[in-house]
């Protein structure tokens, strides 16, 4: 399989690429920072320069040709604008969409957030409201395009332990919790394959179901 990830150089889509490469997958890795192909590299990946803020349809599109799916990690990240969150967060979102779209690549994987679908507290500001607004619109903008086989998954609360190969994947709603970088990346690449998750928004916390019977859970 061959996989293009956007935002290939944060901690999701570093322990992504490292586990399709290692599964006998070809990877590329969109990146904007020429100073993070080198660790890119390091996962197995082949890194890409573009820019999702900057680059024009056709731009993209050129770096999605000949793959089989497409995975969105991109985020503006932490300490970034409103503005940003809507940029990178939702903008970046549906130019991977249409760029995937013409160059012919159906399979669709976006990381959103757990919390979406509830108005964010006033108490965490304005960039955290802009944040959970961008990742909403852009669950609605694949969600809603017939081009596309999209699954969408909202990690809970990430978390740098360990992963321990056990989560809770369900349709929303569902509580809070948290859940693991590990155990987020490898959950990817599981729905990667599933074709039968096709059309669903799953949210994924910490729980006691093997990641691959969880998965397969969801056909029944």
């Amino acid at each position: 399989m061959d996989v293009v990830i956007a935002g290939g150089h944060g901690q999701i889509a570093m322990r992504l690429s490292a586990l399709l490469t290692g599964q006998g997958h070809t990877v590329r890795s969109i990146v904007r920072n020429p100073d993070h192909t080198e660790e890119v590299a390091a996962t197995g990946a082949v890194p890409v320069l573009a820019d999702l803020e900057s680059a024009t349809l056709g731009e993209f599109t050129g770096h999605l040709i000949g793959a089989d799916a497409v995975v969105f990690a991109a985020g503006a990240g932490p300490g970034s604008t409103a503005e940003r969150k809507e940029t990178v967060d939702r903008d970046g979102a549906t130019l991977l969409a249409d760029a995937a779209a013409a160059a012919g690549v159906r399979r669709y994987l976006l990381i959103s957030a757990t919390g979406v679908d509830t108005e964010p507290d006033p108490g965490r500001g304005a960039v955290w409201a802009a944040y959970i607004r961008a990742k909403k619109a852009a669950e609605e903008a694949v969600r809603g395009d017939d081009r596309l086989d999209t699954t969408i998954l909202r990690p809970g609360r990430l978390t740098d332990e360990p992963g321990t190969g056990r989560v809770l994947l369900v349709p929303p709603p569902v509580e809070p919790g948290d859940v693991t970088r590990d155990d987020t990346a490898a959950t990817l690449a599981a729905l990667l394959t599933a074709d039968h998750t096709i059309g669903w928004t799953l949210e994924l916390h910490a729980g006691d179901v093997g990641i691959a019977e969880a998965v397969a859970a969801l056909d029944r």
